[in-house]
């Protein structure tokens, strides 16, 4: 019951603040706030026994995420690491547009994760990133296989793919 409090509560907030400033009613309409009520809930029911697990969290708390100090190191990640990560995967898939020069492949990567989390966050990263597109995990070893615009090693290092993706969805989620 208290993941699905919690589950909804985020959900909540989460769309709150999607909507700021859209309403009549302080920053929100009554619609608004009625409607994300009700979506917030129904997300609740639906992935609060998901997303809220000990096996999600690899036998820790599960609540560990709502700390505010892992909240602000994965907003740093955001502002930093990621969104550089980004510009230089833009610029290096327009150069391989323009050229030509692909080699596009699926590799297999051990990023070493132990949380379910942990590997969310960094297939997520990897697939946002252009040019990487997290394909699947194998569920015993928690390997991610990753289609790259650029194979240049049959088997390469979680570094050589994601750069430091990886030890910020450790420091993040672990």
């Amino acid at each position: 019951m208290l993941a699905t409090l919690v589950t909804a509560a985020v959900a909540y907030i989460f769309y709150l603040l999607m909507t700021l400033g859209s309403g009549t009613v302080g920053a929100w309409s009554v619609e608004e706030l009625i409607s994300g009520a009700v979506l917030a809930v129904i997300a609740g029911l639906i992935a609060g026994g998901i997303a809220i697990s000990k096996e999600a969290s690899g036998g820790k708390s599960p609540y560990r995420m709502l700390n505010p100090l892992r909240l602000l190191t994965f907003l740093a990640y955001l502002i930093g690491p990621f969104f550089w990560a980004m510009a230089k995967a833009n610029l290096d898939v327009a150069y391989r547009v323009i050229t030509g020069k692909i080699r596009p492949g699926i590799v297999r990567i051990s990023p070493g994760l132990q949380t379910e989390l942990g590997t969310t966050l960094l297939a997520n990263s990897i697939t946002l990133t252009p040019g990487t597109l997290s394909v699947d995990v194998d569920d015993d070893s928690g390997d991610l296989f990753v289609h790259w615009i650029n194979v240049t090693d049959e088997e390469p290092t979680c570094e050589k793919v994601c750069g430091g993706f990886a030890n910020w969805a450790r420091r993040i989620a672990e």
